[in-house]
């Protein structure tokens, strides 16, 4: 839970500044020890890299559970008493970002749009390594994402508006990352930024992060039941 003051506004943008910084360094330069060792990632047994992958992962969360530790705590506190009451008054902002993203992919499909490379890549990485993409997609990066593009972005902006554009939007993009910029990436952008303003709008509305935490594991166990339905049956 953060409460920004005059006095403790300085300390929460370096927090802010310090979970992103973490998190984009982490993610671009996660082979470099492999790189210095003249490794080549690609020819490393699978097991190796999902282990990997999967301790980078937790590392980073550590580390940014450290920063925040205090937040975390008083928002644990918090949601113990109050859960109930925050699912029911934020089940409706979530449903709402649902209906825009189911939208939003129809008109993709309407105008010859396919899957994201994002999502093609997931499907795939589920097809071969199911269980460690249900840890990865359902538990880790929920963990991890709202940590960063919620906790981390809310404590550098006051400003709500400016909170919930800024880090919904950049949310979304970097899930585009690998996508062509064509006439339809505005509504790529919208389909994965839906979700993010959602969440973004119950940080703001509770002021604890396990709020849209709690969402963002169960709209990302929703899309990998899904997957599985139709990995099984088709």
């Amino acid at each position: 839970m953060i409460t920004k003051t005059d006095k403790n506004e300085l300390k929460y943008i370096l927090k802010g500044t310090s979970v992103i910084l973490i998190y984009f360094l982490f993610s671009f330069f996660q082979t470099l020890p492999f790189d210095l060792l003249h490794i080549n990632t690609q020819n490393l047994p699978n097991i190796i890299k999902v282990v990997y992958t999967l301790s980078v992962e937790l590392l980073m969360i550590s580390i940014i559970f450290y920063i925040f530790e205090k937040e975390f705590s008083k928002a644990f506190q918090d949601i113990k008493k109050n859960h109930l009451k925050y699912f029911q008054n934020n089940l409706k902002y979530y449903i709402i970002s649902l209906i825009v993203m189911m939208a939003s992919n129809i008109f993709i499909n309407l105008l010859g749009g396919g899957l994201s490379n994002n999502e093609t890549a997931i499907r795939n990485e589920f097809n071969i390594f199911p269980i460690y993409t249900f840890i990865s997609a359902v538990i880790l990066a929920p963990i991890l994402e709202e940590s960063v593009f919620r906790l981390g972005f809310r404590a550098i902006f006051k400003n709500d508006f400016l909170f919930i554009t800024i880090s919904s939007l950049i949310f979304g993009s970097l899930h585009l990352i690998t996508n062509p910029l064509n006439e339809l990436f505005p509504l790529y952008l919208l389909s994965y930024s839906c979700c993010g303003i959602a969440f973004a709008y119950m940080l703001k509305k509770t002021n604890n992060i396990f709020v849209s935490m709690f969402f963002h594991f169960m709209h990302n166990g929703l899309i990998l039941a899904l997957q599985t339905f139709l990995f099984i049956f088709s």
